[in-house]
Protein backbone atom coordinates (compact mmCIF):
# COMPACT_ATOMS: atom_id res chain seq x y z
CA UNK A 1 0.00 0.00 0.00
CA UNK A 2 1.23 3.49 -0.85
CA UNK A 3 0.85 6.90 0.80
CA UNK A 4 2.14 10.25 -0.45
CA UNK A 5 3.47 12.40 2.39
CA UNK A 6 2.01 15.91 2.67
CA UNK A 7 3.70 19.05 3.96
CA UNK A 8 1.79 18.60 7.22
CA UNK A 9 3.95 15.58 8.03
CA UNK A 10 7.29 17.03 6.93
CA UNK A 11 10.01 15.85 9.34
CA UNK A 12 7.92 13.04 10.87
CA UNK A 13 9.50 9.66 11.54
CA UNK A 14 7.91 6.68 9.81
CA UNK A 15 7.10 4.96 13.10
CA UNK A 16 5.22 8.00 14.40
CA UNK A 17 3.42 8.46 11.06
CA UNK A 18 2.25 4.85 11.04
CA UNK A 19 0.86 5.06 14.57
CA UNK A 20 -0.60 8.56 14.62
CA UNK A 21 -1.72 9.13 11.05
CA UNK A 22 -2.47 5.64 9.76
CA UNK A 23 -3.52 4.21 13.15
CA UNK A 24 -1.27 1.16 12.93
CA UNK A 25 -1.19 -0.62 16.27
CA UNK A 26 2.17 -1.42 17.83
CA UNK A 27 1.36 -5.08 17.34
CA UNK A 28 0.78 -4.56 13.62
CA UNK A 29 4.02 -2.60 13.22
CA UNK A 30 5.92 -5.33 15.05
CA UNK A 31 4.34 -7.89 12.75
CA UNK A 32 5.48 -5.95 9.68
CA UNK A 33 9.06 -5.63 10.97
CA UNK A 34 9.47 -9.19 12.20
CA UNK A 35 6.97 -11.09 10.11
CA UNK A 36 8.43 -10.55 6.66
CA UNK A 37 6.96 -7.18 5.71
CA UNK A 38 8.91 -4.23 4.33
CA UNK A 39 8.97 -0.43 4.54
CA UNK A 40 10.01 1.60 1.49
CA UNK A 41 10.33 5.33 0.82
CA UNK A 42 10.69 6.36 -2.82
CA UNK A 43 11.54 2.74 -3.69
CA UNK A 44 14.35 2.59 -1.11
CA UNK A 45 14.07 0.24 1.85
CA UNK A 46 13.91 2.10 5.17
CA UNK A 47 13.44 1.64 8.93
CA UNK A 48 10.94 3.16 11.34
CA UNK A 49 13.45 5.90 12.21
CA UNK A 50 13.52 7.30 8.68
CA UNK A 51 12.45 10.98 8.47
CA UNK A 52 9.68 11.67 5.98
CA UNK A 53 9.53 14.70 3.66
CA UNK A 54 6.68 16.23 1.68
CA UNK A 55 6.24 14.39 -1.62
CA UNK A 56 7.79 11.15 -0.38
CA UNK A 57 5.96 7.98 -1.35
CA UNK A 58 5.76 5.60 1.59
CA UNK A 59 5.12 1.98 0.70
CA UNK A 60 4.28 -0.72 3.23
CA UNK A 61 4.44 -4.36 2.18
CA UNK A 62 2.48 -6.48 4.65
CA UNK A 63 3.63 -10.03 5.45
CA UNK A 64 1.56 -12.83 3.91
CA UNK A 65 -1.40 -13.65 6.13
CA UNK A 66 -1.23 -17.14 7.58
CA UNK A 67 -4.44 -19.14 7.79
CA UNK A 68 -4.83 -21.47 10.77
CA UNK A 69 -4.87 -25.19 10.01
CA UNK A 70 -8.59 -25.25 10.89
CA UNK A 71 -9.38 -22.42 8.46
CA UNK A 72 -10.33 -24.30 5.29
CA UNK A 73 -12.04 -22.46 2.41
CA UNK A 74 -15.49 -23.86 1.64
CA UNK A 75 -17.76 -22.58 -1.09
CA UNK A 76 -21.12 -21.47 0.26
CA UNK A 77 -23.66 -18.75 -0.48
CA UNK A 78 -22.87 -15.49 1.31
CA UNK A 79 -25.35 -12.63 1.66
CA UNK A 80 -22.87 -9.78 1.12
CA UNK A 81 -24.37 -6.42 2.06
CA UNK A 82 -21.23 -4.36 1.37
CA UNK A 83 -17.64 -4.99 0.33
CA UNK A 84 -14.57 -2.92 -0.50
CA UNK A 85 -10.79 -3.32 -0.12
CA UNK A 86 -10.92 -3.00 3.67
CA UNK A 87 -14.20 -4.36 5.02
CA UNK A 88 -16.91 -6.91 4.39
CA UNK A 89 -20.44 -6.65 5.82
CA UNK A 90 -22.52 -9.83 5.74
CA UNK A 91 -26.08 -10.77 6.61
CA UNK A 92 -25.70 -14.01 8.58
CA UNK A 93 -28.66 -16.39 8.75
CA UNK A 94 -29.48 -18.20 11.96
CA UNK A 95 -28.01 -21.68 12.35
CA UNK A 96 -24.53 -20.93 11.00
CA UNK A 97 -21.48 -20.66 13.26
CA UNK A 98 -19.21 -17.64 12.78
CA UNK A 99 -15.81 -19.28 13.39
CA UNK A 100 -14.68 -22.95 13.33
CA UNK A 101 -14.45 -24.71 16.68
CA UNK A 102 -13.95 -28.23 17.96
CA UNK A 103 -17.68 -28.90 17.63
CA UNK A 104 -18.13 -27.07 14.32
CA UNK A 105 -14.99 -27.50 12.21
CA UNK A 106 -16.64 -26.68 8.87
CA UNK A 107 -19.63 -24.92 7.35
CA UNK A 108 -18.92 -21.66 9.20
CA UNK A 109 -19.01 -18.08 7.99
CA UNK A 110 -15.20 -18.04 8.19
CA UNK A 111 -14.95 -21.02 5.81
CA UNK A 112 -17.24 -19.30 3.33
CA UNK A 113 -15.42 -15.97 3.50
CA UNK A 114 -12.06 -17.67 2.90
CA UNK A 115 -13.48 -19.34 -0.20
CA UNK A 116 -14.75 -15.94 -1.35
CA UNK A 117 -11.26 -14.47 -0.88
CA UNK A 118 -9.68 -17.41 -2.70
CA UNK A 119 -12.07 -17.00 -5.64
CA UNK A 120 -11.09 -13.33 -6.02
CA UNK A 121 -7.37 -13.81 -5.40
CA UNK A 122 -7.31 -11.99 -2.06
CA UNK A 123 -4.39 -13.07 0.20
CA UNK A 124 -6.27 -12.60 3.49
CA UNK A 125 -7.42 -14.69 6.40
CA UNK A 126 -10.60 -14.24 8.45
CA UNK A 127 -10.72 -11.19 10.79
CA UNK A 128 -14.12 -10.93 12.48
CA UNK A 129 -14.98 -7.65 14.21
CA UNK A 130 -18.59 -8.25 15.33
CA UNK A 131 -19.20 -11.94 15.92
CA UNK A 132 -22.70 -13.42 16.20
CA UNK A 133 -23.81 -16.55 18.06
CA UNK A 134 -24.78 -19.54 15.94
CA UNK A 135 -28.53 -18.99 16.29
CA UNK A 136 -28.40 -15.19 16.09
CA UNK A 137 -29.08 -13.69 12.67
CA UNK A 138 -28.18 -10.32 11.18
CA UNK A 139 -25.33 -8.04 10.26
CA UNK A 140 -21.70 -9.02 10.79
CA UNK A 141 -18.64 -6.80 10.29
CA UNK A 142 -15.47 -8.43 8.99
CA UNK A 143 -12.13 -6.70 8.45
CA UNK A 144 -10.35 -7.87 5.34
CA UNK A 145 -6.76 -7.45 6.50
CA UNK A 146 -4.65 -6.79 9.59
CA UNK A 147 -4.62 -3.02 9.13
CA UNK A 148 -8.38 -2.54 8.96
CA UNK A 149 -8.83 -5.12 11.72
CA UNK A 150 -6.41 -3.24 13.98
CA UNK A 151 -8.31 0.03 13.49
CA UNK A 152 -11.78 -1.48 13.88
CA UNK A 153 -10.81 -3.49 16.96
CA UNK A 154 -9.63 -0.31 18.65
CA UNK A 155 -12.77 1.52 17.53
CA UNK A 156 -14.86 -1.25 19.05
CA UNK A 157 -13.04 -0.93 22.38
CA UNK A 158 -13.79 2.81 22.30
CA UNK A 159 -17.48 2.24 21.58
CA UNK A 160 -17.29 3.57 18.02
CA UNK A 161 -18.74 0.40 16.47
CA UNK A 162 -22.48 0.44 17.17
CA UNK A 163 -24.94 -2.46 16.84
CA UNK A 164 -28.67 -2.59 17.44
CA UNK A 165 -30.69 -5.79 17.82
CA UNK A 166 -34.30 -6.83 17.64
CA UNK A 167 -35.14 -9.26 20.42
CA UNK A 168 -38.48 -10.84 21.25
CA UNK A 169 -38.68 -11.59 24.96
CA UNK A 170 -41.24 -13.47 27.01
CA UNK A 171 -43.50 -11.24 29.09
CA UNK A 172 -43.59 -7.45 29.26
CA UNK A 173 -40.43 -5.78 30.64
CA UNK A 174 -40.72 -2.91 33.08
CA UNK A 175 -39.67 -0.19 32.74
CA UNK A 176 -40.35 0.15 29.00
CA UNK A 177 -36.98 1.78 28.48
CA UNK A 178 -33.96 1.01 30.59
CA UNK A 179 -30.41 -0.20 31.09
CA UNK A 180 -29.22 -3.52 32.45
CA UNK A 181 -25.82 -3.02 34.08
CA UNK A 182 -24.73 -6.36 35.51
CA UNK A 183 -21.34 -8.12 35.20
CA UNK A 184 -21.22 -11.36 33.22
CA UNK A 185 -18.88 -14.32 33.60
CA UNK A 186 -18.74 -18.05 32.92
CA UNK A 187 -21.23 -20.22 34.76
CA UNK A 188 -19.45 -22.61 37.08
CA UNK A 189 -19.31 -26.12 35.66
CA UNK A 190 -20.17 -25.07 32.08
CA UNK A 191 -18.00 -24.21 29.11
CA UNK A 192 -20.94 -22.67 27.24
CA UNK A 193 -23.24 -20.85 29.65
CA UNK A 194 -22.66 -17.39 31.05
CA UNK A 195 -24.27 -15.84 34.09
CA UNK A 196 -24.51 -12.61 36.02
CA UNK A 197 -21.80 -12.80 38.67
CA UNK A 198 -20.10 -10.27 40.91
CA UNK A 199 -16.65 -11.28 39.66
CA UNK A 200 -17.65 -11.13 35.99
CA UNK A 201 -16.75 -8.54 33.34
CA UNK A 202 -18.62 -5.25 33.04
CA UNK A 203 -21.66 -5.67 30.80
CA UNK A 204 -24.15 -2.93 29.88
CA UNK A 205 -27.28 -3.43 27.76
CA UNK A 206 -29.68 -0.63 26.78
CA UNK A 207 -33.19 -1.49 25.64
CA UNK A 208 -36.49 0.07 24.63
CA UNK A 209 -39.84 -1.62 24.14
CA UNK A 210 -41.15 -1.31 20.59
CA UNK A 211 -44.28 -3.45 20.61
CA UNK A 212 -46.17 -5.64 23.05
CA UNK A 213 -48.50 -8.52 22.21
CA UNK A 214 -49.98 -11.23 24.39
CA UNK A 215 -47.12 -13.08 26.06
CA UNK A 216 -44.24 -11.44 24.13
CA UNK A 217 -42.53 -8.08 23.66
CA UNK A 218 -40.37 -6.78 20.83
CA UNK A 219 -37.47 -4.74 22.18
CA UNK A 220 -34.77 -2.75 20.45
CA UNK A 221 -31.44 -3.44 22.13
CA UNK A 222 -28.13 -1.56 21.95
CA UNK A 223 -24.92 -2.91 23.43
CA UNK A 224 -22.47 -0.72 25.31
CA UNK A 225 -20.25 -3.77 25.85
CA UNK A 226 -19.99 -7.01 23.90
CA UNK A 227 -19.82 -9.97 26.28
CA UNK A 228 -20.59 -13.50 25.14
CA UNK A 229 -24.37 -14.14 25.25
CA UNK A 230 -24.82 -10.68 26.81
CA UNK A 231 -28.35 -9.90 25.61
CA UNK A 232 -29.56 -13.43 26.34
CA UNK A 233 -28.06 -13.49 29.84
CA UNK A 234 -29.24 -10.01 30.80
CA UNK A 235 -32.87 -10.48 29.79
CA UNK A 236 -33.01 -13.89 31.45
CA UNK A 237 -31.55 -12.32 34.60
CA UNK A 238 -34.32 -9.69 34.83
CA UNK A 239 -36.99 -12.33 34.26
CA UNK A 240 -37.74 -11.91 30.54
CA UNK A 241 -35.79 -14.60 28.61
CA UNK A 242 -35.66 -14.46 24.84
CA UNK A 243 -38.26 -16.55 23.06
CA UNK A 244 -36.69 -19.75 21.77
CA UNK A 245 -33.63 -19.48 24.01
CA UNK A 246 -33.89 -22.75 25.92
CA UNK A 247 -30.33 -22.34 27.27
CA UNK A 248 -31.46 -19.35 29.34
CA UNK A 249 -35.07 -20.24 30.08
CA UNK A 250 -36.95 -19.34 26.90
CA UNK A 251 -39.73 -21.54 25.48
CA UNK A 252 -39.31 -23.21 22.08
CA UNK A 253 -42.98 -23.78 21.28
CA UNK A 254 -43.11 -21.03 18.63
CA UNK A 255 -39.49 -20.59 17.52
CA UNK A 256 -36.57 -23.03 17.68
CA UNK A 257 -33.80 -20.49 18.16
CA UNK A 258 -33.29 -17.39 20.26
CA UNK A 259 -35.33 -14.55 18.80
CA UNK A 260 -32.37 -12.24 18.30
CA UNK A 261 -31.40 -10.35 15.14
CA UNK A 262 -28.73 -7.68 14.57
CA UNK A 263 -30.68 -5.20 12.45
CA UNK A 264 -28.37 -2.19 12.51
CA UNK A 265 -24.61 -1.69 12.24
CA UNK A 266 -22.73 1.63 12.32
CA UNK A 267 -19.02 2.41 12.25
CA UNK A 268 -16.49 4.73 10.69
CA UNK A 269 -14.67 3.26 7.72
CA UNK A 270 -11.19 2.30 8.93
CA UNK A 271 -9.43 3.86 5.92
CA UNK A 272 -11.63 6.66 4.55
CA UNK A 273 -13.15 7.59 7.96
CA UNK A 274 -16.57 7.93 6.32
CA UNK A 275 -19.60 7.01 8.49
CA UNK A 276 -21.03 3.65 7.44
CA UNK A 277 -24.61 2.61 8.27
CA UNK A 278 -26.33 -0.66 7.41
CA UNK A 279 -29.72 -2.16 8.24
CA UNK A 280 -31.23 -5.63 7.89
CA UNK A 281 -34.95 -6.42 7.96
CA UNK A 282 -36.38 -8.66 10.65
CA UNK A 283 -36.47 -12.32 9.49
CA UNK A 284 -39.80 -14.10 9.15
CA UNK A 285 -39.29 -16.58 11.99
CA UNK A 286 -38.99 -13.66 14.44
CA UNK A 287 -41.72 -11.50 12.91
CA UNK A 288 -44.22 -14.36 13.15
CA UNK A 289 -43.86 -14.22 16.93
CA UNK A 290 -45.51 -10.80 16.77
CA UNK A 291 -48.62 -12.16 15.08
CA UNK A 292 -51.67 -13.20 17.13
CA UNK A 293 -51.80 -16.93 17.79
Amino acid sequence: MNWTITKQHEGTKIGYYLQQELKFSRRLIKHIIHGGGEIWVNQTKQTLRCILHAGDVLTITFPPEQKGSHMIPEKMPLDIVYEDDAVLVLHKPAGIVSIPSRLHSSGTIANGVLAHYEKHGLPYTFHVVTRLDRQTSGLMLIAKHRWSHSILSQAQKEGAVSRAYYAVVEGHPEPKKGTINEPIGRKEGSIIERTVTADGQRAVTHYEVIREIEGHTLVDVKLETGRTHQIRVHFSYIGYPLAGDDLYGGAVDRIMRQALHCHQLQFYHPITKEPMHFTAAMPSDISQLLQPE
